[in-house]
């Protein structure tokens, strides 16, 4: 997504955020970028976070304050990508990161608008095991297991080809459309939007793929039928 030159996506290692050097001053801009995120902290909250600011060149007064911006809500600065020496130098100088991962390492494909019908996505291809977090500004597809302890957090929907016993949160725009969909549904805690539902206590279920919506003001599970 990006709006008024600041674009946001996601990546292998978190989120990476690209400011036009000519969106206007650093300090409106790096105002305008906490706005945004306290719009959306569920989905921000606990990101490593990479920012890309092209010719613009920075001051270490201008990084620490980002840096301590972006601390404050919880999100960790470890990369600034810039093509201006001044800029290179100073985030060289705060033990930052000066470069990414190669394109093709990368999750998810550039503009990411969550309002959109056909949102990008993430793929993971194996189990999620506890300790991990994965954070998209689309969809996110897990062809194996969520255990728990591992968490997802995505602002449009969340489908696991396998068991779900972590943490979810579809929608996490708040977009109360989202759905959360497994082969076997027993979440540590489920979230839609603003909805919040744990799996029911139950030894003696059978297991059977499953579907999470919002209806009526709350989370429903019915028979998922693809």
């Amino acid at each position: 997504m990006a709006d008024n030159g600041i674009g946001i996506k996601g990546i292998k290692e978190g989120l990476l955020l690209t400011i036009s050097p000519d969106s206007g001053e650093w300090m409106a801009v790096t105002g305008q970028l906490t706005r945004r995120i306290d719009q959306q902290p569920a989905f921000f909250k606990g990101a490593r976070v990479a920012v890309d600011v092209g010719t613009r060149p920075l001051r270490s007064f201008e990084l620490e304050s980002l840096k301590l911006q972006l601390s404050k809500r919880d999100l960790t600065l470890w990369a600034v990508v810039s093509n201006s020496e001044t800029t290179h130098a100073t985030a060289k100088n705060m033990g930052l990161e000066t470069s990414l991962v190669p394109q093709q390492d990368q999750l998810e494909s550039p503009e990411i608008n969550p309002l959109e019908t056909s949102q990008p996505g993430v793929l993971i291809d194996h189990t999620l095991r506890n300790g991990r977090t994965v954070r998209s500004a689309g969809h996110v597809t897990v062809i194996g297991d969520v255990n728990p302890g591992a968490e997802i957090v995505a602002v449009g929907n969340i489908i696991i080809w396998g068991k779900l016993r972590g943490r979810v949160h579809a929608g996490a725009g708040g977009n109360e459309a989202a759905v959360v969909c497994a082969l076997d549904l027993a979440p540590m805690q489920l979230r839609i939007a603003g909805y919040i539902s744990t799996a029911p206590d139950d030894k003696h279920r059978k297991p059977r793929p499953e579907m999470a919506s919002v209806r009526h003001g709350r989370i429903i599970a019915e028979v998922w039928n693809g």
